[in-house]
């Protein structure tokens, strides 16, 4: 079972799971007449439920891979792929589902997402692959998901996609104050963002002069509001994948600091109007 990280995740599972819905309906109708397959992937399944902590009790959240093969109406997808890393995790997807849902065209890898993110694209590019139509969500945990890996998407045009982004709880933390990065830190500043040191540098950091007793002295210091400076560099990359991007549902815990954006991506103008209508609907 996964920890729980916050009463947002519950927000985040009923937006997907409000989209989903809508999703499915629209294809409900378009599937069978122009020969559609639909497939649901999950690159951070989890293992289907979450523990909540309420006072001294221990409370259990269904998690989204299990309301998302809860949906029967009006229809269900014709596959399911999950992706656990966690081989437990996995384990105990894998056996819920058999338990629930054992009619269900389901399959639990326990691997990296970034791959089979890869290998999803491959297939949609394959004979095989060319007619299904992809609702994926794209949870993290933290700053796993690799730039190059979101651009293979670039490559199709039949994915609709959730994507959770840590700029809270990712970016901002390795944006030191004083630009004095750890270097492993920066090499997953720029597999994550896309961008080269010098890039994130000048995106992120301001650099004046100063006139001191001794002399000039160049001072580095970190940009303010940098998480939503985050926020806004990412919607501005995935514009260059996908041809619409939605406002993101923001993430912020008890002390209203910021943790996570959470971004709906489509090639289809429709689903991403759906897509903020209902975002709309937590934000406020």
């Amino acid at each position: 079972m996964n920890q729980f990280g916050g009463n947002w995740t519950e927000a985040k599972i009923e937006i997907l799971i409000e989209y989903t819905q809508a999703y499915l309906s629209i294809m409900n109708i378009y599937a069978s007449r122009c020969n559609w397959k639909l497939l649901y992937f999950d690159g951070f399944a989890g293992s289907g439920s979450i523990s909540k902590k309420v006072g001294n009790q221990e409370k259990t959240i269904i998690g989204a891979a299990r309301r998302i093969l809860e949906i029967k109406e009006p229809r269900i997808f014709d596959q399911y792929y999950f992706v656990e890393k966690d081989t437990r995790h996995a384990a105990e997807l894998k056996q819920m589902i058999t338990n629930h849902f054992p009619n269900t065209l389901c399959h639990v890898e326990s691997s990296d997402c970034n791959q089979k993110i890869v290998d999803m694209i491959n297939f949609l590019k394959s004979e095989k692959g060319v007619n299904y139509k992809v609702l994926a969500f794209i949870d993290p945990y933290g700053m796993q998901l690799n730039w190059q890996t979101l651009l293979k998407m670039k490559q199709s045009d039949s994915i609709d996609a959730w994507i959770l982004v840590p700029t809270g709880m990712g970016v901002n933390r390795l944006l030191t104050k004083n630009a004095d990065i750890k270097n492993d830190w920066v090499e997953r500043l720029m597999k994550f963002l896309g961008l080269t040191e010098k890039e994130i540098r000048n995106y992120f950091y301001t650099t004046t002069t100063q006139h001191t007793l001794f002399g000039e002295e160049v001072v580095t210091s970190k940009q303010e509001k940098a998480i939503e400076r985050a926020a806004s560099l990412y919607k501005q990359r995935l514009g260059e994948i996908f041809r619409h991007v939605t406002e993101p549902y923001i993430m912020k815990n008890s002390s209203n600091s910021i943790l996570f954006h959470f971004f709906m991506v489509s090639n289809n103008k429709t689903g991403v109007k759906i897509a903020n209508d209902i975002i709309k609907k937590y934000n406020k």
